[in-house]
Parts: structure tokens; sequence; C-alpha cells
């Protein structure tokens, strides 16, 4: 057995309580894990592309205000 089926097998097992402890546990897990990869996407360049795309659609009118 795998140690995905593993951890699957053990979270099958949990009481309500015990899941609703681990969901948000991994719900910022999980985004702790997606602020480090759009930090460093962001520091490689990689979103310079959708900051250029919109600061020229805002330039052109096509944004409105928050």
């Amino acid at each position: 057995m795998s140690e995905v089926e593993q951890i699957e097998d053990r979270i099958q097992r949990l009481s309500p309580e015990e899941l609703g402890t681990l969901r948000g546990w991994f719900a910022e897990f999980d985004a702790q894990v997606w602020d480090r990869q759009i930090e460093a996407d962001s520091k490689a360049g990689k979103l310079n592309h959708l900051v250029e795309k919109s600061m020229a659609e805002h330039k052109a009118g096509k944004s409105s205000p928050l």
C-alpha cells in the first residue's frame, strides 16, 4: 500500500471532529503552499505578462473602480 493510500485509509477512519480539524489544518497548509508559489513566481517574473496586460487594459479604459 502506498503512503497516499495509507493516508486516505487513516482519513476515512477519523471521527467527524477529527475530520473537521484536519480540514482546517489542510486549508491553512494549502494556502501557505499557494502563497509561497505565487511569491516565487512573482520574484521570477512569471507574472509580469499579467501585470502588463492588466495595465494596458486599464489605460485603454477597460477597467472600473473596485
